[in-house]
């Protein structure tokens, strides 16, 4: 689905990725954990095709395609998602018109017919109830007024609309309490199927509690150092990062 070769980045000169390796399988959930600045959301940026950073050697297959050669429009086109740690306020649009425009954008690049207004309403209707999202928020302003727990279930619901092959989730729990860290777990575990790849984001360990990963990889200085499975979450809750810092690399494929 998606394979990450020996991946270097940098930005404004500086090096963040130094040689990221990882492959995600139809239906697995990676999660990848590790210390502020450790290159997690640059990893999640690159993949998007962030314009700000430079990749400066390595390889990225997706679907058996170079992604670095896609732009960031042809990767969300061909089924790559991305959910942003800050989700951006655009007033004037709304949400219905943000989540058709975005979904017949992928149907025209599939060569598909572009959904109606009402048989776009019918969809958006179904994949509300699915991740249990109100009514009310087709209409409002995108993300314009919402709380954070209301930008993240807005990013997950954009996520059913779109089925995506991969989807990136980058801090997806930053900012939410308990309540809402569940509600957005269960969407997500809802939209998760054998056809998609998860990839995970996270600084702790208690997202992991909801959404149970295969394989949990831990990133240090542009480097994923360590991997393992949903039990390491757990063991870096209890011992923090600074043992893996010198630790040679114990890494899994998926």
């Amino acid at each position: 689905m998606i394979e990450i070769k020996d991946l270097c980045a940098e930005i404004d000169g500086k090096k963040i990725l130094r040689g990221v390796n990882l492959v995600v399988l139809p239906g697995e959930i990676h999660a990848i954990m590790g210390p502020n600045g450790a290159g997690k959301s640059t990893l999640a940026k690159v993949l998007a095709g962030h314009p700000s950073y430079t990749v400066t050697s390595g390889e990225v297959l997706f679907k058996g395609k170079n992604l670095l050669e896609m732009e960031p429009e042809e990767r969300a086109h061909g089924g790559l998602f991305m959910s942003f740690q800050y989700p951006v306020e655009i007033p004037g649009v709304s949400n219905i018109q943000f989540l058709r425009t975005a979904y017949n954008a992928n149907r025209k690049a599939r060569g598909e017919a572009e959904l109606s207004h009402t048989e776009f309403e019918a969809l958006l209707d179904a994949k509300m109830r699915l991740v249990d999202i109100k009514q009310e928020f087709k209409e409002r302003n995108l993300n314009e007024g919402f709380s954070g727990g209301e930008k993240k279930r807005n990013e997950i619901l954009q996520m059913a609309i779109l089925q995506p092959s991969v989807a990136i989730l980058d801090e997806t729990d930053s900012g939410l309490d308990i309540d809402a860290m569940r509600v957005v777990a269960s969407g997500v575990n809802r939209i998760m199927n054998p056809e998609m790849g998860l990839i995970l984001i996270t600084h702790y360990q208690r997202l992991l509690d909801y959404i149970v990963p295969n394989f949990v990889h831990v990133m240090v200085d542009g480097q994923i150092v360590h991997s393992g499975g949903p039990e390491q979450a757990l063991e870096l809750e209890a011992r923090g990062y600074d043992w893996l810092k010198s630790a040679p690399k114990k890494e899994v494929e998926g």
